[in-house]
């Protein structure tokens, strides 16, 4: 299967999440005790399975980033969005993990 979504890298990420404007819907699809222990700052807590429901809330014409643990589910869940029609879905490379190595702020 063809992917059809983008990765992000945390650098990029966090240099585009530096402009206030930027027009980001940043979303960490882990459960909520995981999200709410550590998440990148400005990121909005929608679990994987609600990502159906919650999506109808979300801009199609924004950048969509979403981020779990190091990237896989968050992967499934940029095929998702993808297929039903957001067209600017990015996945975040290495997930939290690697915005953690990477030694920037947490919320």
């Amino acid at each position: 299967m063809m992917q059809v979504f983008k990765e992000i890298e945390v650098a990029d990420l966090a240099s585009m999440l530096e402009d206030s404007d930027h027009g980001i819907s940043l979303i960490d699809i882990r459960n909520p005790a995981d999200a709410t222990h550590e998440s990148i700052p400005g990121a909005i807590n929608v679990p994987m399975h609600q990502l159906p429901l919650e999506m109808k809330g979300l801009e199609p014409e924004h950048l969509v980033v979403l981020y779990c643990q190091i990237g896989q589910r968050s992967a499934q869940a940029c095929a998702y969005l993808s297929a039903s029609g957001f067209d600017n879905v990015h996945n975040l490379r290495g997930g939290i993990q690697a915005w953690k190595s990477s030694g920037l702020a947490m919320a």
